[in-house]
């Protein structure tokens, strides 16, 4: 873990700075090519910013509600997040508006999003940008 805001480690989750990585599964179809994983990667998280949580201002990926990001090499993607906290209101419709963006980008396969509590969210994993949007300087 590292200790930059909205910065995990790979194995962890995404950032913007960090490209998805698919799956590896002996099974799975061929690898999909750099740039086509380049640009789902692009698109995927482009399409999660425009997810909001109702009551904050901010979308969920500056938020830091992402955990993981997975790209398999058939296009299914696989989302861990979280919220911040396990008494949040919009616990039911968050999960299926961030399944909705997703399976809206253009080459995406099957979506399935994950709620996970571990780690739990805290402010620290808000991007510079949500603690603009926030006044959380």
């Amino acid at each position: 873990m590292t200790d930059e805001p909205n910065k995990l480690p790979a194995a962890a989750a995404p950032s913007a700075d960090a490209p998805l990585t698919p799956s590896a599964d002996a099974a799975a179809p061929a690898a999909l090519p750099e740039g086509e994983l380049a640009r789902l990667t692009d698109d995927i998280i482009a399409a999660l910013k425009t997810v909001y949580d109702p009551e904050i201002p901010s979308d969920i990926y500056e938020l830091g509600l992402i955990y993981k990001i997975d790209v398999a090499d058939d296009r299914a993607v696989a989302i861990e997040m979280t919220l911040t906290t396990p008494n949040c209101p919009s616990a039911q419709e968050l999960p299926t508006m961030v399944e909705n963006a997703v399976a809206s980008v253009p080459g995406v396969g099957e979506v399935k999003v994950d709620i996970v509590w571990d780690p739990p969210w805290d402010p620290s994993r808000m991007s510079d940008e949500a603690r603009a949007v926030l006044n959380m300087w």
